[in-house]
């Protein structure tokens, strides 16, 4: 593991532990951040920890041609009762994401400083978001950062039923639309496997990463 300073720079991402941990230390600079997006490698850790960076084995995705939306997704789509925009309220989605509570987990790793750093990306044009509204209410969304051809998934959150898998629909039509090539998920959870996401090895993924 590569204890990383003030230079911008990280080691090769065949170069992680086990468990997928590149490297720890530096900061949450928007270079820094862009540099580890466009190379593979994302940031993950709780609040009492050091920034630790990780780029996995193997890469939990989503193809947007594959995608196929559910019976009853569509049947809820088709009634009309979320309104979706995209990139209207990135700090309100943000905040929600670091606090909504989440079965299993004892705090947040969207601290304070995470949350500083990725709204200085959203006023540069990188990190976006996607907002689901009920009667004007803010009830789901999601963020991510853009890489122009991938879209790197950070966090969602859904305060009603089916509000996140909305956010989570409405983008990858987007990206569809726009030709992206992936939707990066990061790391296998069941909920992203159930909305169609599967995993692919790394190599894979850092190949279509570095296409255009």
């Amino acid at each position: 593991m590569y204890f990383l300073t003030k230079e911008l720079f990280f080691p090769p991402v065949n170069e992680t532990d086990e468990d997928g941990i590149l490297a720890i230390g530096g900061d949450l600079s928007p270079e820094r951040l862009l540099l580890a997006y466009k190379s593979g490698i994302f940031p993950w850790f709780d609040e009492d920890e050091p920034i630790l960076w990780w780029s996995p084995e193997e890469r939990m995705v989503l193809f947007p041609n594959e995608f196929s939306v559910s019976k009853s997704m569509r049947n809820i789509l088709n009634r009309g009762i979320f309104k979706v925009t995209f990139n209207q309220n990135f700090k309100e989605v943000i905040s929600n994401c670091s606090s909504i509570k989440r079965d299993g987990q004892r705090g947040t790793w969207i601290t304070d400083g995470m949350i500083e750093a990725y709204s200085k990306l959203n006023e540069m044009g990188i990190a976006k978001s996607v907002e689901v509204w009920q009667e004007d209410i803010l009830v789901g969304g999601l963020y991510g950062i853009d890489l122009g051809h991938i879209f790197c998934g950070e966090s969602m959150f859904s305060k009603v039923s089916n509000a996140s898998k909305v956010a989570f629909i409405s983008l990858v039509k987007k990206l569809k639309e726009e030709n992206y090539k992936l939707l990066d998920c990061q790391v296998h959870n069941n909920h992203l496997e159930s909305l169609g996401a599967s995993v692919i090895p790394r190599e894979d993924f850092i190949a279509i990463l570095k296409s255009k």
